[in-house]
């Protein structure tokens, strides 16, 4: 398996195909693959090339280096040169929701709905906005030093990932998610020792690729629909309002000046062991 761009490091997702399953690689490692709009338009590229590719028949999602993701780009110099140059800097106006909207919410939920199976390679840090790529995928294997921070984020599928009143739980403590816990509560099917990960991924996929694609297709359509039987869509199309009350009131705990959102913050305090005495100012 090997990506076909001699210049694969400078990209910000990478894609490569193995047979029937294609992998694709969040590639911003010096970031902890923070989730600029330019790399969620490579990611979103390479899927809509793996579902086009008749060969492909499953998906694999992974992030280079250390973490999967860290979360939303909230200030990279890429990132603020990138919204200067779409004229929405200001992060105001229709043309910013527009925007904002497209990449928080419709992109995710697309994926969600994509014709192909598909899973998320989670190790290192997961958190929020790699919450929603997870999440986006069908299936979610993990190493287990994986740590996932849910929140009330723009695409708030975390009370169908796992039930409400534990999302409520976590939530309200801002807390690391560990890998075995998450799988006990339903969001992480799979753990696997992370010099195995890769390995025991792709032979998975590889075993769902064997299945016809229609069988893949229905089963999967089938499915979603419980789901939206059970209000998932516009579910999220509810919460994604709520979030917009949440950053218009200030109360998504950033600090002027700081890129970490507080309650990212206090979960690695937490994790640290700093649980007494903390500030809430």
């Amino acid at each position: 398996m090997a990506d076909e761009s001699a210049s694969a490091a400078e990209r910000d997702v990478l894609y490569e195909v193995d047979g029937a399953v294609a992998l694709i690689t969040l590639n911003r490692p010096r970031y902890h693959n923070a989730q600029s709009w330019k790399m969620l338009d490579a990611l979103d590229a390479a899927l809509d090339r793996a579902m086009d590719d008749r060969a492909v028949k499953v998906v694999v999602v992974q992030g280079a280096g250390d973490d999967f993701s860290s979360g939303h780009d909230l200030g990279t110099p890429e990132q603020l040169a990138d919204l200067e140059a779409r004229g929405v800097a200001d992060r105001r106006g229709l043309r910013f929701y527009e925007a904002f909207r497209h990449y928080n919410l419709e992109l995710t939920h697309k994926w969600r709905n994509l014709s192909k199976p598909t899973i998320a390679l989670v190790h290192g840090y997961c958190i929020f906005g790699g919450w929603m790529i997870a999440a986006a995928m069908d299936l979610v294997f993990a190493s287990p030093d994986a740590r996932f921070l849910a929140g009330l984020v723009e695409y708030f599928s975390v009370p169908y990932d796992i039930q409400p009143r534990k999302a409520k739980e976590l939530i309200f403590e801002s807390r690391f998610l560990g890998a075995e816990e998450a799988r006990e509560l339903g969001f992480v099917n799979r753990i696997y020792p992370q010099a195995d990960l890769k390995r025991e991924t792709l032979a998975y996929a590889h075993r769902v690729a064997e299945n016809g694609t229609t069988l893949l297709r229905m089963s999967k359509l089938a499915i979603n629909k419980v789901q939206d039987e059970q209000g998932f869509s516009s579910a999220m199309e509810a919460a994604f309002a709520d979030f917009l009350v949440l950053t218009s009131t200030g109360g998504d705990g950033r600090k002027e000046g700081e890129r970490r959102l507080g309650p990212v913050d206090l979960a690695l305090r937490f994790a640290r062991g700093e649980r007494h005495g903390l500030d809430d100012s």
